[in-house]
């Protein structure tokens, strides 16, 4: 491995290729020792690149046999990171034989090994580890792969784009020769050769083509592909249907592999998934599982159009194809939710996107990795598959899509692609086919400024002040804007920031009144903020209201309204939006929480539990939403809205507040259990995983109890449920609680289970999140014989479980935690450094920690910094974590 220090990238360096490669021809002897690879590349120089310009390709642990151009030997030069060819002619024939070791790719970027099988990982830069090549993303060329392999072992030969010819080879190896008619970057190329089956389903678009969609998984595993093949349907379908985006080739293929360093990967007609994101049936997947499978899915095929079609420029833009992706897998989401649960499941869909921003984005935005969504540089580019080019990404775009309107989005997704389809661009391409699709629009007028969004980093915080004249029947609504700096960044400049709004009488009732732009009144408005400090007048308001703002969490801020208790329960009893119900609930609970967590006084008061029984009670309510307003605010967003954190407090002072829900709304839990027994089999649609949630919250609220009884009755559930929510949310209730029937279960849990890779990830992580989890515990999952440092999945179930689920065990003051990270990720570091740099950052905010935990944590990260075998990845996130 290589030790020395990594070059930084910078956007501001970008620098046209100097050469395209129109076309190129793969051929891959696969061996898992030493597979041989040749490519053959038609190459020309581009328009206005010197003559005298070398072609630089990339290259790394790869072994290169041979080199010819136009079919003589040539001399090239060795370069950092590659090899480097000079004097070259305007066009020519490049032809590589390199050798690789999948089986010794631990890495599992490249051409890799996965059990007996072959499997591919090239976004970002893995493409380098197969061949020598100017890996880019804007070189984009058609490919021709040619596959052998021994026909017996891999009888199932899989590439991009649709399959030419299959014939057996004298030698008894299976030849397969498969051709992309669109021009891709190297990150989206992708091969398998293994033994699997599959589960086929042949569709007709709306323009009457017939396609073939497939999706292959290890024998023993295909009765767990049908949702996986739903929502492949139900994503093409959709596409065609929103967006008018058809699925462009003959097949559509996706594979489940279950070693791989991330969720799944859009290769061009050929998606490799985690197979936690592909594999569910009832006995084996929760309702969480079939959500997030239907969400994977559907992201990676909208890359289809947006990331492979038009693809990014460089990796600066990787939110341009992310960002993106993942506003439209949300609204893909929303959409069929709303199909059987209407405009509630809709809501809820939407509060739980804003939850997992605020917890996983938030933070980041605070902290020494903050970064706009758009960075200016990285040194490993596999650090910025981050929440901000993702979840704040995707947040960028929907505001896009709040100041054009639906029809008016669905315009600029159309000139976008009528303008670069089959081009590599920018974010600022993206938006201004927004803006110039919708003049006039707001996002028209304030295109530059709204272009800060890309280019700044941080969360904005809003302030809000209102005023309400009774003579004039005026409300004046003052907001301000500010941005806290971030490394790199110390003055920020004001933002355009959309505020759906509404006003709610003290009564409970939605005020109706008129907004200076609009002619007639009512009950709701959208403010466009874009000074510092803005003042908004609106008119015709009957009585003092209380300001509903940040409606559906119309911007990714922090909001300070200035409201008070009072008025959080009258929205929580009455405002017609639903995400700022559940926020009126989220800031109630914080009002209790944070002052515990300081002085050490946990009040839980008549009114706030009266508010909460409403809910519970109230039967014009969803139950998801009804889960989502009784589930506490989590232990890292309560750390968040502290200066100085102390885990293990938070973790008790949350515990005593669940404690008391539980012993003041007993009744109302009891009741909720038997009024919600399910009266038909299990299906995960939204309404009967809406029940079963807070069903099983009130079983996990009775648990806490203590009471014999309901842990019984939670032993039982693990025993006999007929579905793996059921099952492991009892468990989960049983260990969360610490019942003395709590390693029963676990034992019975993991032997009835012990074949299911994928519900023992759930096992080990329920035992490393668990309350007061001790490292010694943790070092006893490791020693388990299903335990795997090498798997990802398995890695992330324990290590990280602990390390970044379950702060109140793992910050201690003695400093064994960070002992044991430290430890773990310079194991995982020498294996797989992706992994080993996403586990690091469990103490990118070490310096916001209580003094004894900062004190305990500094030295151990400044040695972990020190080690002189550290990849790149890893040492850029403890760089930056202790700058």
């Amino acid at each position: 491995m290589r030790t020395d220090q990594a070059p930084v990238i910078s956007r501001l360096q970008y620098e046209a290729p100097a050469y395209a490669i129109d076309q190129v021809t793969l051929e891959f002897d696969l061996d898992p020792e030493r597979t041989r690879v040749k490519s053959r590349m038609q190459v020309r120089r581009m328009p206005g690149a010197a003559p005298t310009a070398p072609l630089l390709l990339d290259g790394e642990d790869i072994t290169l046999q041979s080199l010819l151009l136009d079919g003589k030997p040539y001399v090239y030069a060795q370069t950092d990171g590659g090899i480097r060819l000079d004097k070259l002619p305007e066009t020519f024939a490049l032809e590589i034989v390199t050798a690789c070791s999948p089986r010794g790719n631990t890495r599992l970027s490249g051409l890799y090994m996965s059990g007996d099988a072959f499997f591919t990982q090239c976004e970002a830069e893995g493409f380098r580890r197969i061949t020598y090549w100017p890996d880019r993303p804007d070189v984009m060329s058609r490919f021709t792969v040619v596959l052998r392999a021994d026909k017996s072992i891999y009888p199932v030969l899989l590439s991009n784009g649709n399959l030419r010819s299959q014939r057996p080879l004298d030698d008894g190896r299976l030849e397969a020769v498969w051709e992309d008619p669109f021009p891709k970057p190297s990150y989206l190329f992708a091969l398998v050769a293994a033994r699997l089956v599959c589960r086929e389903q042949r569709i007709r678009s709306r323009a009457g083509r017939e396609h073939l969609l497939q999706v292959y998984v290890r024998e023993g595993d295909l009765d767990k592909t049908d949702h996986a093949m739903q929502s492949l349907m139900a994503s093409v379908a959709w596409d065609e249907q929103r967006f008018g985006l058809s699925l462009d080739l003959d097949r559509f293929m996706i594979v489940a592999v279950s070693d791989f360093n991330m969720g799944a990967m859009e290769n061009k007609g050929l998606n490799i998934f985690n197979t936690k994101y592909v594999l569910a049936n009832p006995a084996t997947a929760t309702d969480a599982d079939y959500q997030h499978i239907e969400s994977v899915v559907g992201h990676e095929y909208f890359h289809n159009w947006t990331g492979n079609r038009i693809t990014c420029r460089d990796w600066f833009q990787l939110s341009l194809k992310e960002g993106l992706t993942v506003f439209r897998d949300q609204e893909f989401s929303q959409d069929l939710a709303a199909q059987s649960g209407g405009e509630s499941a809709r809501a809820v869909k939407r509060i739980e996107d804003v939850r997992t921003l605020r917890a996983v984005q938030f933070p980041e935005d605070a902290g020494p990795m903050a970064h706009p969504v758009r960075p200016d540089s990285y040194v490993a580019i596999d650090n910025f598959y981050t929440p901000t080019v993702y979840e704040k990404g995707a947040e960028v775009v929907r505001m896009m899509q709040t100041l054009v309107g639906r029809a008016g989005f669905a315009k600029g997704m159309q000139l976008y692609f009528s303008r670069h389809d089959g081009q590599a661009v920018t974010c600022d391409d993206f938006l201004a086919a927004m803006a110039d699709a919708n003049p006039g629009s707001a996002l028209d007028t304030h295109r530059q400024q709204f272009g800060l969004w890309y280019a700044q980093a941080g969360t904005p915080r809003l302030r809000a002040q209102g005023r309400f004249d009774a003579a004039s029947r005026t409300y004046t609504l003052t907001l301000t804007q500010a941005c806290q700096p971030t490394p790199g960044q110390g003055e920020k400049q004001a933002q355009v920031v959309p505020v759906r709004m509404g006003l709610v009488g003290r009564d409970g009732a939605a005020l109706a009144f008129r907004a200076e732009d609009r002619t007639g009144r009512g009950p709701e408005a959208l403010l466009v903020l874009t000074q510092p400090e803005q003042s908004f007048v609106l008119h015709e308001v009957d009585a003092d209201p209380i300001p509903s703002l940040l409606r559906g969490f119309s911007a990714p801020v922090i909001l300070d309204d200035g409201l008070g208790d009072a008025d959080r329960l009258i929205l929580l009893a009455h405002d017609t939006d639903p995400f700022n119900r559940w926020e009126a609930a989220q800031r109630l609970a914080l009002s209790r929480l944070l002052p515990a967590v300081r002085e050490g006084d946990l009040k839980v008061d008549a009114a706030y539990l009266d508010a909460l029984r409403a809910v519970l009670r109230d039967p014009a309510l969803d139950p998801a939403f009804k889960e989502l307003v009784l589930t506490l605010p989590s232990e890292g967003y309560i750390a968040e809205q502290l200066g100085e954190i102390d885990p293990p407090r938070i973790h008790q002072t949350r515990q005593a507040m669940r404690l008391a829900l539980a012993q003041q709304l007993q009744a109302d839990w009891e009741q909720l259990w038997h009024t919600l027994a399910p009266n038909r089999g299990y299906s995960p649609d939204f309404a009967d995983a809406g029940r079963r949630g807070l069903r099983n919250l009130a079983l996990t609220h009775l648990c806490l109890l203590g009471d014999a009884q309901w842990q019984g009755r939670a032993y039982q559930r693990v025993k006999d449920a007929d579905n793996m929510t059921d099952r492991f949310d009892a468990l989960a209730a049983l260990v969360g609680s610490r019942a003395q029937l709590a390693e029963a279960a676990l034992q019975r849990f993991a032997a009835q289970f012990a074949h299911e890779p994928l519900v023992m990830d759930k096992w080990f992580a329920l035992q490393a999140g668990a309350p007061g989890a001790e490292i010694e515990a943790i070092r006893a999952l490791m020693r388990h014989a299903d335990f795997s440092l090498r798997n990802p999945n398995r890695a992330r179930s324990v290590i990280s479980t602990f390390c970044q689920g379950n702060p109140g065990a793992f910050h201690r003051a003695d400093g064994a935690g960070y002992a044991f990270w430290a430890e773990q990720v310079r194991a995982l570091d020498a294996i797989n450094p992706q992994v080993a740099a996403r586990l690091a950052r469990a103490m990118d905010r070490w310096r916001k920690l209580a003094p004894p935990y900062a004190q305990s944590a500094e030295p151990v990260m400044r040695e972990l910094a020190a080690h002189p075998g550290l990849s790149a990845d890893t040492r850029e996130i403890l760089g930056k974590a202790l700058a």
